[in-house]
C-alpha cells in the first residue's frame, strides 16, 4: 500500500540520510574510491534481491545515488523503508 506524504514525511525522520521527492525517497553515499562505491553496490544488490525489491541508482567514481519507489504500487511502501533501514546497516558495518 502506498503511504501519503505526511505518512511518508513521518517515516523519513527517522533516516537521517534521506530525503522525499519526486514520488521516491532518496540518498547520496560518497565513498573513498570507486572500488569501496562497488563493493557496496554489490553487497546492497544481494539485499535487494533477497527482499524482492530493487533500487534504481547510479554510480560515479567514488559515489552512488538511489532512489526507492515501489512502481507497482505508484509510489513509496513500506518495501521502501524496509530497503533503506538495510542499506543504512549495511553502511554502519563499513
Amino acid at each position: 500500500m502506498k503511504f501519503s506524504e505526511k505518512e511518508i514525511q513521518e517515516k523519513i525522520a527517522h533516516f537521517s540520510e534521506w530525503t522525499y521527492n519526486e514520488n521516491a525517497i532518496h540518498t547520496r553515499i560518497e565513498f573513498e574510491n570507486f572500488k569501496e562505491a562497488f563493493s557496496f553496490m554489490a553487497r546492497v544488490a544481494f539485499e535487494a534481491e533477497a527482499q524482492a525489491h530493487h533500487p534504481e541508482w547510479t554510480n560515479v567514481y567514488n559515489q552512488v545515488e538511489i532512489s526507492l519507489s515501489t512502481h507497482d504500487a505508484g509510489g513509496v511502501t513500506e518495501k521502501d523503508f524496509k530497503l533503506a533501514k538495510t542499506i543504512d546497516q549495511l553502511l554502519g558495518e563499513i
